[in-house]
C-alpha cells in the first residue's frame, strides 16, 4: 500500500470512529442533570403524615387522560411555610372528625407545558364527558381553564378537599370506563371519598366557582368548611375553583420551578417533623 493510500485509510478510520463516538455519546440535553428543589421545599408527608394524598396527575384519571409529565412519585411537595400552615389547618379539622386530602401541590413547569400541548390538540377529547362536558375545547385558554403558567409551579399553591373520617379509599379509575359529568349528583359522579362539594375536582364548569349561588345546603357548608379552615391559616381561595388555595405571602411569587416531583428532587434536605 502506498503512503498516500495508507494516509487516506487512517483518515477514514478516524472519521468513522468519530462518527461512532458522536452517535454513542449522550446529547447535552440528556446529560444535563435534573434541577433540584431549593431548600425551602419539603415533602408534605414529612410535615404532616395524617393528611390524605391522592395525587391525580400521576394517574390517568385527570382531564388529560394520562399521567402528566414531571410526576414521578405520588407525593405532595410544598414550600415549608405552606406545609406548616396546612398542618395547622389539619389539626383543627381532625378535632371535628375530618381530614384534608390533597389532589395536587407543587406542579413542575413541564407539567403545565403538557397541559398546554393537550389543550391545543383538539382531536384528544377522551376525558371530555367527565371534566368539561359543556365547554368546547377551543375555549379552554380564553375561558381561563388552561394557561401557560401556573401558581402551582411557585410551590405555595395546592388543590385539596375535605374527607369525613374514617376515610374510605377511593377506587382506582379504569382507563376507557364510562365517564359521568363532574357536575352531576355525587352518586352519579366518579366515586371520591371527599365530602360533597357540588362538583368533582378539576371540573371545568361554572358550578365549580366557590360561591356559585346554585350551591346550597350541605354542599355550601362543605365548601365553607374547607375555605374557613384554610383561610384561618393564611390560605387564599381562587374564586373560580373551590379546591384551589394559595398560601400568602408566597416565598417565590415570581419563580416558576421545573424540578420533577420525587423524593430525589429533595435530596439533601433533612426530614422535618413538626
Amino acid at each position: 500500500m502506498t503512503p498516500t493510500a495508507t494516509a487516506v485509510r487512517r483518515l477514514a478510520v478516524t472519521a468513522a470512529a468519530a462518527l461512532l463516538w458522536t452517535a454513542a455519546a449522550p446529547s447535552a440535553a440528556q446529560a444535563k442533570p435534573e434541577p433540584k428543589a431549593p431548600a425551602p421545599f419539603v415533602a408534605l408527608r414529612d410535615v404532616d403524615p395524617t393528611i390524605i394524598q391522592e395525587i391525580r396527575y400521576i394517574t390517568p384519571h385527570n382531564f388529560v387522560g394520562a399521567p402528566v409529565d414531571g410526576y414521578e412519585k405520588p407525593m405532595c411537595i410544598l414550600t415549608e411555610p405552606a406545609a406548616k400552615a396546612l398542618h395547622k389547618a389539619q389539626a383543627g379539622l381532625l378535632k371535628r372528625g375530618y381530614s384534608l386530602k390533597v389532589y395536587d401541590c407543587y406542579r413542575p413547569q413541564r407539567a403545565v407545558d403538557h397541559f398546554v400541548r393537550w389543550a391545543k390538540d383538539l382531536d384528544d377529547q377522551r376525558m371530555k364527558a367527565e371534566f368539561y362536558p359543556q365547554v368546547d375545547k377551543t375555549r379552554l385558554f380564553a375561558d381561563g381553564y388552561i394557561a401557560e403558567k401556573s401558581g402551582h409551579s411557585r410551590g405555595s399553591t395546592l388543590d385539596l378537599t375535605v374527607v369525613k373520617l374514617p376515610a374510605v379509599p377511593t377506587r382506582a379509575y379504569v382507563p376507557g370506563e364510562r365517564l359521568a359529568p363532574c357536575y352531576g349528583p355525587k352518586k352519579d359522579r366518579f366515586p371520591d371519598n371527599s365530602v360533597d362539594m357540588g362538583t368533582g375536582f378539576d371540573c371545568f364548569d361554572t358550578l365549580a366557582h366557590t360561591d356559585d349561588p346554585r350551591i346550597q345546603g350541605a354542599q355550601r357548608a362543605n365548601r365553607d368548611l374547607l375555605r374557613d379552615a384554610l383561610a384561618a391559616q393564611g390560605f387564599v381561595n381562587l374564586p373560580e375553583e373551590w379546591w384551589h388555595f394559595t398560601y400568602k405571602p408566597e416565598l417565590f411569587p415570581d419563580t416558576y420551578f421545573d424540578f420533577p416531583i420525587s423524593r430525589r428532587s429533595l435530596s439533601g434536605r433533612p426530614m422535618a417533623h413538626f
